[in-house]
């Protein structure tokens, strides 16, 4: 058995939850359409840029779980899968997981989108886990904050140990699939790196390095 770690968003779906979700709410108008879409697109452009401040972002993306109530924000998310996610799953993706599935691989999710927005999407999937940025929760509702390291860029190698301490696992074999610039820490120390429809700047390195390039997308 093999640690087989995927990256969510333009990875295993065709298209970014986080911002997905930003757009959701602004079709909805429960935000602000133009204020907070303009707002979205900044900081996922950050993203794509490798420059994003984590920080500044988790403040922007956590407020409407935070203005919002815990059942109110469930019943959202199930429309929000409904119209944005189905339409983005990859059947690609989806056999790749099978392959990992089939051979008695340990399947792990980790990603930097925040756990309400994603653990959903994990289920769909049929993955064994999932690390995402945890959304802080005080007496059944969500405070704004979030807990222990951001899972983004370095962060999420500090998650993945975290995690690794707490579960009977470890890096010998392991593959990581990713998409982003942004996860080129975890790339680094895993024995199977492989990049997926990957941006520019991470497509190089994989060339440079010898890495598998793959696509999920059938487009």
């Amino acid at each position: 058995m093999a640690l087989a770690i995927f990256d969510l968003d333009n990875t295993l779906i065709n298209g970014d939850s986080d911002h997905a979700w930003g757009e959701f709410l602004c079709d909805k108008g429960l935000v602000d359409p133009q204020v907070y879409r303009d707002a979205n697109d900044y900081f996922y452009q950050q993203y794509v840029d490798g420059s994003m401040d984590i920080n500044e972002f988790l403040r922007f993306a956590l407020k409407p779980l935070k203005d919002n109530s815990m059942a109110q924000l469930k019943t959202w998310h199930l429309d929000f899968m409904q119209t944005k996610i189905l339409p983005i799953m990859q059947p690609l993706a989806l056999q790749k997981l099978a392959m990992h599935r089939e051979r008695g691989d340990f399947i792990l999710i980790i990603t930097a989108t925040n756990l309400f927005v994603t653990e959903p999407i994990a289920k769909l999937l049929q993955v064994d886990d999932i690390i995402a940025t945890a959304p802080e929760i005080i007496d059944g509702e969500y405070t704004g904050e979030y807990l222990g390291t951001a899972c983004f860029q370095g962060g999420k190698n500090i998650r993945l140990k975290q995690w690794l301490q707490d579960n009977p696992h470890d890096l010998q074999g392991s593959y990581f699939y990713s998409d982003s610039r942004n996860d080129l820490p975890l790339l680094e120390i895993v024995d199977n790196p492989v990049a997926v429809d990957a941006d520019p700047y991470l497509t190089q390195v994989a060339k440079d390095k010898g890495w598998p390039i793959l696509s999920f997308r059938e487009d």
